[in-house]
């Protein structure tokens, strides 16, 4: 629940502050915050798994996520609007933004292991 909070703290900070980082590193490098964070969710919710599952978890939910949006309706297109729905559902689809998500689960199991040990 800790990692979790950091991850959500962090990945805050990196979106709205000023950081002065180049386009290519805030927009990926937030997209794959979000998928560590997708990553820490995943071991909220299954503790006791094996990493590989909850990486696997975690890619479903992050997968889920990103084709929701190809869904359009009045009520979710105007929750994507507002910053609580940019941050947890984002407004379009990407696929290089899947490819962020999942280098975000690998480097967040990766220090979890670590962490483990």
């Amino acid at each position: 629940m800790v990692a979790l909070a950091a991850v959500v703290a962090v990945g805050l900070v990196w979106r709205k502050a000023d950081l002065g980082l180049p386009f290519f590193w805030w927009k990926y490098g937030g997209s794959a915050l979000w998928g560590a964070m997708v990553f820490a969710l995943a071991t909220v919710i299954s503790p006791r798994s094996i990493i590989v599952r909850r990486m696997a978890l975690a890619c479903v939910i992050a997968l889920a996520v990103e084709v929701s949006r190809l869904y359009q309706t009045e009520i979710l297109d105007a929750f994507r609007q507002t910053l609580a729905g940019a941050l947890l559902l984002g407004r379009y689809f990407s696929l290089w933004n899947l490819l962020a998500y999942g280098a975000g689960i690998i480097l967040a199991a990766a220090a979890a292991k670590l962490l483990k040990r």
